[in-house]
């Protein structure tokens, strides 16, 4: 599998969008190549987990053909993880010989409402067909095109059941860890049930090593290595996995030097936008 990061800051993005912290200046003086945009992980070019508003800028600068993603994974109903207005132009006049007909939107109760809410006013009749919308909750096991795919909840939001994700295909196993606390006990079990074997795990960093901003619903780098060593111990994960954090908030200072002692203190990778990795 190929493993593609368009996207790796979180939702206010680095540079934050209103933002004149000492951080997000600096950080415009260095340029372009330590920004990070919103998150979005793209799979063989035909998954893509998440969506967010910077998805069409993604396919400009990352060489991304949007209608290759046959099947859209979506861990939440937050705006930087899914901005579903863009589907309205996805046939029609709008898209013409699209690689693939049909977009296969996965995701709980509420991404399905925020789906129908957001186009709502300006879906064309020409366009509906090419959206199929699929409803998903934690602790699901299903394929789609060779993939396992399953369901795991996230620790983020009371108001909806955020969802972490494990694909797999041909032996090769990926654990997407975003928008999440550490409170895996349940689910790393479900996972060991399933005979997950993981080759990548991608872990919500936001707070990196600051823990004076740490909440419950994000993880910093001590929390995930805390879920890494109880990968390992449940034959999840082994010491051929390779472990990427990302989806950095600017208030850490994420640019790219900065994050070196990080890496190589904790043996993992920072991810930068545009990042990929093949499992």
């Amino acid at each position: 599998m190929k493993i593609k990061y368009l996207g790796t800051g979180a939702a206010e993005g680095f540079p934050a969008m209103f933002c004149n912290c000492t951080h997000c200046k600096n950080v415009k003086k260095l340029g372009e190549s330590e920004f990070r945009t919103r998150s979005q992980v793209l799979i063989d070019e035909k998954i893509s987990i998440d969506f967010p508003p910077e998805a069409y800028a993604h396919s400009l600068k990352h060489g991304v053909n949007l209608s290759n993603i046959k099947h859209l994974l979506v861990s939440h109903s937050h705006m930087d993880h899914f901005y579903a207005h863009d589907f309205i132009l996805r046939g029609y006049k709008y898209a013409k010989e699209m690689r693939e007909e049909v977009s296969n939107i996965f995701g709980n109760s509420e991404v399905l409402k925020v789906y129908n809410e957001c186009t709502a006013r300006e879906l064309k009749k020409e366009v509906a067909p090419h959206i199929c919308l699929n409803e998903i909750a934690p602790y699901q096991v299903f394929s789609i095109d060779g993939y396992k795919i399953i369901t795991l909840p996230a620790h983020h939001s009371s108001e909806e059941e955020a969802l972490l994700f494990y694909i797999e295909k041909n032996g090769k196993g990926y654990l997407h860890l975003y928008d999440t606390g550490e409170e895996f006990e349940k689910s790393l079990k479900f996972l060991a049930k399933n005979n997950a074997k993981v080759n990548l795990v991608s872990f919500d960093c936001t707070f990196v090593n600051a823990t004076a901003i740490r909440t419950a619903r994000h993880m910093g780098i001590e929390n995930n290595m805390l879920v890494k060593n109880r990968l390992i111990s449940l034959g999840i994960c082994n010491e051929n996995t390779k472990y990427v954090i990302t989806h950095f908030s600017h208030n850490v200072n994420p640019t790219k030097s900065n994050l070196q002692s990080v890496e190589e203190k904790y043996g993992v990778t920072a991810a930068y936008d545009g990042m990929e990795v093949e499992i």
